[in-house]
Order: C-alpha cells, then structure tokens, then sequence
C-alpha cells in the first residue's frame, strides 16, 4: 500500500523560492563553466603524458633479473605476477595464498522510493503530492528505516548482524625478479571465488553475535539454524531461498596469481609512476600478455571516455543553472497554470540552447588555448548556433508585428 504526503505552496512561497533559485542557479553555472574549461585542460594535458610516457617506454622481455641499467626507464614487461602471503580474513578465518581477496555483504532491507507529483493550482499556489513506496531488496549496507514517512515502515529494518565489506591486498607480491607497490597491486582484478568451510569456533562466534542481536531486538530465533555456509558464501538467515528483514549474504572473492602486463617506471627493485614534463602521471597494470601499443590504446580510449562524461556534466550544470536562474520567469505567470506552462516551456528551451551554445564556446577557448588549431572551429560553431537563433527569434519579432 503507498504511502502519500500533500504539501500546499502560496504563490508567494513560490516566488520567495524562486529568487532563492538565482543564487543556487549561478552557483551551478559557474561550477559546470569551470569544470568545462578544466576538464578539456586536462584531457590534453593527459594525452600529452600519454604520448610522452609511449615515446620514452622500453619493451623488456624478461625481468627474471633486475637490471640495474633500467633504473629510471619506463618499461613494458609481461610477466606472473605471484605472492607466497597468507591472506586471512579475522572475522570468518578465511585464508588463501592470494594477491588479495575480497569480502562482499549485502544486507535485506526495505528500501523507501518516492514519487512527485506538482499540481499548479489558480492564483499560482501549488500543491505537491509525494507517493511512497516500499519494497525489499539487497543492499550494500543497513537501511535507516526510522527516517520512513510511512509510520507503518518505521523501524521496519533489523540485521542480524554488522558486517563491513572488505578487501585486503598482499604486501608482497613479485614480478619477476621485482616487486609491485601497493597501488599496482590493487589495480590487479579478475577475482574467482574463494571457497572455504566455517570453522566451528567462528561458527560459534556468529551464534553468540545473531542471539544477542535478536534479544535486543526482541525476536526469538534460533541462532544455530541461522547459519548457513557453502562454497564462497556464509548466509545469515532463515533461508536462502526466502530471504527475511535482516538476513545477511557475504561472499568472498580472491584474485590468484596471474599473468599481467605493465607500464611503468622502474625504481631499484620496485616500480613507480612515470611523470610527464607537464605534471600528469600515469602507469597502467593489465591482465594477460598485451602489447604496449594495446595498452596505450586503452589509456587513451579511458581518457576520451571520462572527457566525454565530464563534458556532459558540465553542460548538464551549465543548462541546469540558467533555468534555475530564470525560472523566476515562469513562476510569475504560475497565477494562471498553463500560462505559466507556455513560458516555462519557452525559458526551457531558451535555456537550453543558451546553454548548449555557452558550453561550446566554454570549450572552444579551452581549446583555443591548449590546442588553436581545434579551438577556432569550434568557436566559429558555437557563433554560427548564437547567431540562428538570435535570426529566429528576429524572425518571430517580424511576424508577430505584421499580424
């Protein structure tokens, strides 16, 4: 069954709301500008550290020894990348000789979904109607259920117990006759799972945390049927197969020793990251036997990858602001609703592609002043869109006088 709220707004409320809008608005404009102008920086200046880590990098095919002549070059090696440390989780006494190994938990809850709905009333007030819904899923950590607005849900959410997600990674894993730092170490992926029987001590350990979690929370349970272990998995609950509020599931996960390929500077005995004239860094770690020129390919396709993300944040901020900023507009003609509707509508669209032709030209003069050749034709784009549609909105003027 939902649960709905109705919040009645004045349309002086609205209006008082909406001048707060223009500050919040030009917040938002000047953060998505900036990030617009600083994230095309930084595209080139990483696809210069790029270009400048392939010119330098020296393809070593074996580093069953170290060379003492590689100290300070940046190379490309393939090579097992293996460990002989005991990884031992201390909550559940899992241990495997691994490069890291991973404990995931996720916990039974309700989760609380809201929808809204505003209606414009005449006379410009507005009423607001949220719907909430409740269902039960999965989560990655203990839902709040005191904060629900239906009563009813309230304090719905127990656990039977408090388990945090976790990864430990080995101090000491080799490649070849090297040795990998912590941070090349954690960028090593393809986990299988991890099987593995519960002792009876931490069985009896877990007995005694769900009984005295269950007594705090005045539930009766029978803390030995709780426990459920098999493979990579303990459950906490029940069963399985027909979960309930609080039940548990944690899974464990391991990395095994594997062939990798790696870019990066040579330090002694060890590895670092490779830093460009301008600043930027940068070292790669993949699985399997790649080439160098593959793996260089990959970090340029990332780095156009999240360019393209920021560039959309931006303008999302950009658009998103000037409507803020304008949307006191819209508000004053909210006395009558679809009169209201039709220029907000109108400012949306002018909104829009103001704010489109802004962040192109944002763009533009990043780009005229970390790469010219690029810049000037996007600049002239970004004129040519002003200057449509200030013809359009001309050519509107004209009609509308002539009728």
């Amino acid at each position: 069954m939902a649960y709905t709220t109705t919040t009645k707004t004045s349309y002086g409320q609205r209006l008082s709301g909406s001048m707060r809008g223009i500050l919040t608005g030009l917040i938002l404009f000047l953060i998505g500008t900036v990030m617009l102008f600083r994230n095309e920086g930084s595209f080139v200046k990483q696809k210069k550290a790029l270009n400048e880590a392939q010119s330098v990098t020296r393809h070593v095919s074996d580093v069953s020894d170290v060379d003492a002549s590689l100290n300070g070059t940046v190379i490309h090696a393939s090579a097992l990348a293996t460990t002989s440390d005991v990884l031992t989780d201390p909550q559940f006494g899992v241990n495997a000789t691994a490069i890291s190994i991973s404990r995931k938990v996720e916990y039974y809850q309700y989760e609380e979904k809201v929808s809204t709905k505003k209606v414009d009333k005449i006379g410009g007030g507005q009423e607001e109607v949220k719907t909430y819904t409740y269902h039960k899923a999965w989560t990655s950590r203990p839902v709040e259920s005191g904060k629900f607005a239906d009563p009813n849900y309230q304090g719905s959410n127990r656990t039977l117990a408090t388990v945090e997600t976790e990864t430990q990674t080995a101090g000491n894993v080799s490649f070849g006759a090297y040795r990998l730092p912590p941070f090349m170490v954690r960028s090593i992926g393809g986990s299988v799972n991890l099987d593995f029987e519960l002792s009876q001590e931490r069985m009896q350990y877990w007995k005694k945390i769900i009984a005295s979690n269950a007594k705090t929370a005045g539930v009766k349970t029978d803390s030995a049927a709780m426990i459920h272990q098999h493979g990579n998995t303990v459950y906490f609950g029940k069963s399985e197969t027909t979960p309930e509020i609080g039940d548990l599931k944690i899974t464990f996960t391991k990395v095994d020793p594997k062939e990798i390929s790696i870019i990066a500077k040579v330090s002694n005995n060890s590895f670092e990251e490779f830093v460009a004239n301008n600043g930027n860094s940068f070292y790669k770690v993949s699985i399997g036997m790649l080439s160098a020129d593959n793996m260089f390919a990959g970090a340029h396709s990332s780095n156009s990858m999240w360019t393209w993300i920021l560039r959309i944040i931006g303008i999302i901020l950009v658009v998103s602001g000037l409507k803020s900023m304008f949307g006191i507009l819209p508000a004053l003609f909210k006395v009558v609703p679809f009169l209201g509707n039709i220029v907000g509508a109108g400012v949306g669209l002018i909104c829009t592609v103001i704010g489109l032709a802004w962040s192109l030209i944002i763009i533009s003069l990043a780009w005229l002043f970390y790469r010219p050749l690029i810049g000037v034709p996007l600049l002239l784009a970004a004129i040519a869109g002003i200057w449509y549609l200030k013809t359009k909105a001309g050519e509107k003027n004209m009609q509308s006088q002539q009728n």
